[in-house]
């Protein structure tokens, strides 16, 4: 059974304007999701800025509300129209954010950081809670005589591991990992994701990692989810993705890694980017796709069969194209 189960989950974001803040139009965030997460595995969800990406690990935890859809959790649905419905799986679904500065609130210590939400959900209590929390930095690999000191005592990368600690701290089946990286020094970016790769296999871990890295991707992904515009264009195996990807979107992507050849020069999509503002017609891809035909102006590509490992939002994928 699938750890999390999200069928045509939309979130729009109101925009507002004159003297009353009245509503004028909408955001169109994400459009028709549809999505497993299967447990113990690493799910790589990658797509430009802007694409949806970590809106949806938000909307999967709650912290922003979807507008419509469902969302079931190991087997639990989760009532979206009700913020409290979240309270009951909070222990088992958490995130570790972009940014290690504004994530940790510098007027409490260490301490008080990662012994707060084991005090909140009863995973501690007054007498041990101190040394859960040592244990807890002695598996991100901190000094536990550094549990103390104010988060603006270390460097990104320790920030980090804290907000690593705070998150497994109450043994959850499913972490978010939005940008985790991307913030930091490279010489700590390899650091920061083999201690979480090690943490998901001590513990049985599923990670949703949110990425624009596609080179690092390669490395950790069992299963990649592409973005786009909102909406979800491609999934497959990693090898299945590097190897022979299917949307044109997603060759896009792999052709703008840079590579150490002076003779190739990177890829660069042309065209209009499509408006959040706007409901399309047809393919969101379409204005900047290469094969476009009239049958993606007016009709939308079927997503594919969600239960399958494999899967594309294209009429044309490049494999029928190039054959």
């Amino acid at each position: 059974m699938s750890l999390v189960r999200i069928r045509n989950l939309n979130t729009w974001f109101p925009v507002r304007s004159g003297v009353f803040r009245r509503r004028t139009g909408w955001v169109y965030a994400l459009n028709h999701i549809d999505l497993n997460i299967e447990p113990g595995e690493v799910l790589a969800l990658v797509g430009e800025s802007g694409c949806g990406k970590s809106t949806l690990g938000n909307s999967l935890l709650g912290l922003v509300p979807p507008t419509s859809g469902t969302i079931e959790f190991d087997g639990k649905a989760i009532d979206i129209g009700k913020p409290s419905s979240w309270n009951d799986i909070r222990t088992e679904l958490q995130i570790i954010f972009q940014d290690p500065y504004s994530s940790l609130n510098p007027r409490h210590t260490v301490f008080q950081i990662l012994a707060e939400p084991l005090l909140l959900h009863k995973q501690a209590t007054r007498k041990n809670v101190r040394e859960k929390v040592a244990e807890l930095l002695s598996l991100v690999r901190l000094p536990v005589d550094s549990m103390d000191r104010y988060p603006h005592a270390f460097s990104g990368g320790q920030r980090q591991r804290i907000g690593i600690a705070r998150a497994i701290g109450l043994r959850p089946k499913l972490i978010v990992c939005d940008e985790v990286s991307s913030a930091l020094d490279v010489s700590v970016q390899a650091q920061i994701v083999e201690l979480l790769l090690d943490l998901k296999k001590q513990f049985a871990l599923s990670l949703l990692f949110i990425t624009h890295d596609l080179s690092l991707v390669r490395h950790i992904a069992d299963r990649v989810v592409v973005m786009y515009a909102g909406r979800i264009v491609e999934m497959a195996p990693v090898e299945k993705i590097f190897q022979a990807p299917a949307h044109p979107y997603t060759r896009a992507l792999l052709d703008a890694i840079p590579v150490l050849d002076r003779n190739k020069k990177p890829g660069l999509l042309e065209g209009e980017v499509p408006s959040a503002t706007v409901q399309h017609t047809g393919c969101v891809f379409q204005s900047r796709c290469a094969y476009v035909q009239d049958r993606c102006r007016s009709e939308r590509p079927p997503s594919g069969d969600v239960e399958k490992k494999e899967r594309v939002a294209c009429f044309f994928p490049l494999k029928t194209v190039s054959a």
